[in-house]
């Protein structure tokens, strides 16, 4: 399997999108001991720009990223998408589709999507897309966005992984920036107040600023009113995205051991998750409940 899978890799570096397709598939069924031994995957010279956007269900996520995208594609750049959604309780699976989220990129050959399910992370990120986005690295990609489900003090995992991270929130948002304080408040580097054009949107820009500049996160977040649907006010969005791009950070960002550490972490709670599903097979009857705990 590891022979067929660095054929994968070699044919998605020359530009096989199949390749690639298979190749993340590969990544996110396997055990990750395999994709760690591959030189290719793990020490390459190169590095794509990541941005997560996160935000609530029905925030405007998806067109707030297909909107960059398009910009990002107008800078020639080559970008990838993954799309983090709830998992199937059944089949673990992403429940939805990304091809009908960004459909108006499906044809563009510079442009590779995929969804990606959580498969019950409490972090919102699977460990599977850590090593996901090393294969967006060693294959070219100049961009990778990572859209994540929901908000919240548990979802940070996008943290982690990206290079910056913008919170798209909505006037119906205001209710809940107390909630929020503690967990993506403090993490954002951009916030998006989306569909702006309805009554509460400045006020809620307002909440959020004083919100972030009060010292408590010792950082001073953008904040941005903006109406996806239109392309409204977005332009300081997009500059904020280029000047990271253009400020060559992500190589080192790579390297740096905080992130090495969370990627070890995770990566480490799969297997032994996998571990602990392998050893509940073997509970048949009562007697084997305290056999296999109290090992």
């Amino acid at each position: 399997m590891l022979s067929a899978a660095k054929r994968l890799f070699t044919q998605a570096q020359e530009g096989n999108t199949t390749a690639l397709a298979k190749l993340l598939t590969w990544l996110e069924n396997s055990d990750p001991k395999q994709a760690l031994s591959m030189t290719e995957l793990m020490q390459t010279k190169q590095a794509a720009s990541r941005f997560g956007i996160t935000g609530p269900p029905g925030a405007g996520k998806s067109t707030l990223v297909s909107r960059l995208i398009q910009f990002l594609r107008d800078q020639n750049l080559k970008v990838g998408v993954i799309a983090v959604d709830p998992s199937s309780p059944f089949s673990g699976g992403a429940i939805l589709g990304d091809r009908i989220r960004y459909a108006d990129h499906s044809l563009d050959p510079r442009v590779f999507v995929r969804s990606l399910g959580t498969r019950g992370s409490l972090g919102g990120l699977s460990a599977s897309a850590y090593l996901m986005l090393r294969a967006f690295d060693a294959c070219g990609f100049d961009v990778v966005l990572i859209e994540t489900v929901g908000v919240g003090q548990t979802e940070l995992d996008v943290l982690h992984v990206a290079d910056q991270v913008t919170v798209v929130l909505v006037p119906e948002s205001g209710d809940s920036i107390q909630a929020m304080k503690a967990g993506l408040m403090e993490i954002a580097d951009v916030f998006l107040v989306n569909k702006s054009d309805r009554p509460g949107a400045d006020s809620l820009a307002r909440e959020i600023k004083n919100s972030v500049h009060d010292g408590e996160s010792g950082k001073s977040p953008e904040v941005f009113s903006v109406v996806a649907t239109q392309g409204k006010g977005i332009e300081p969005w997009f500059q904020f995205v280029k000047d990271h791009i253009d400020s060559d950070q992500a190589l080192k960002n790579r390297t740096c051991p905080e992130r090495l550490r969370e990627e070890a972490k995770a990566l480490l709670r799969w297997r032994w998750e996998q571990d602990v599903v392998k050893r509940l097979k073997a509970i048949k009857r009562p007697a084997d409940l305290r056999k296999i705990v109290s090992k």
